[in-house]
């Protein structure tokens, strides 16, 4: 037990010292104790919890509540992908395939940063999605996908935050953005008209999101053999299988929902 208590306080230690020191005040940085209880906190509610306390009651009515929150979302996204690109994607010294972390603490590399952590904020505010799915009684869409996706973005989108706020992270964020966008939308005005929800370009959607994998994995693959780029490679080591697993889930879902039930209907 001893040694169990001493490698946690070891990794606490390395935590905070490697931590970028230009983010470190900034909320949830700094630590891994608060973002490790979210996510865990989150998945027993939506798994556990929830369900249970809702098994005996009528489901909410929250589409109020729930039209508000969509709205947010999206502008939100709307916002950081706006600024990413002038603070980014615009500058002479931006090169596509390498962005590394800025070493300066400018006022371009505080907005820069800033940016990625409120792109961290808007994964968090996401996890309110399953929240919802849950207090609507529609535990049917609390999927392995779905949680899953929630919180592994989370958890990747906290360690880049902590330790490399910018650089290449800002490409996953501006096209996850771009695609937050679109959902949200759609989300909006399902609630607004629920004939949306029989959208015949309502599949597209999801693939939008299997083209969003497709474009931020081959991103990092190309990246990753950058030979001159200084962004760290651990990180793009992680996000291509990440993005692969991700885009066989969602393939798997765009293939049961839409392939699989239209040859269901022609037969």
């Amino acid at each position: 037990m001893s040694v169990l208590i001493q490698n946690i306080q070891n990794s606490w230690g390395w935590v905070e010292r490697n931590t970028d020191p230009r983010i470190k005040d900034l909320w949830l940085m700094g630590s891994i104790w608060p973002i490790t209880f979210i996510v865990i906190i989150y998945l027993y509610f939506v798994l556990k919890i929830g369900p249970e306390l809702m098994r005996y009651r009528n489901p909410f009515n929250i589409d109020r509540i729930v039209l508000v929150y969509n709205a947010v979302q999206v502008f939100l996204s709307f916002y950081v992908v706006k600024e990413i690109f002038k603070v980014l994607w615009l500058q002479d010294e931006y090169r596509f395939f390498c962005v590394e972390v800025t070493k300066t603490d400018d006022d371009l590399a505080k907005k820069q940063i800033f940016l990625v952590w409120m792109a961290l904020m808007i994964k968090l505010l996401d996890l309110l999605d399953t929240i919802f799915f849950v207090l609507r009684k529609k535990q049917n869409q609390v999927t392995f996908l779905h949680v899953y996706h929630h919180a592994m973005v989370v958890t990747l989108g906290w360690v880049c935050c902590n330790f490399f706020p910018g650089g290449q992270v800002a490409f996953f964020g501006t096209v996850n953005g771009m695609v937050h966008v679109v959902m949200y939308s759609y989300y909006f005005l399902t609630l607004l008209n629920p004939e949306y929800k029989k959208a015949w370009w309502k599949k597209y959607l999801t693939l939008l999101q299997l083209i969003q994998f497709v474009v931020t994995g081959i991103h990092a693959l190309i990246s990753l053999f950058e030979p001159n780029c200084d962004f760290p490679r651990i990180i793009l080591m992680v996000a291509i299988p990440q993005d692969i697993f991700m885009f066989i889930l969602f393939w798997d879902f765009y293939k049961k929902s839409y392939i699989n039930t239209n040859k269901n209907k022609q037969a």
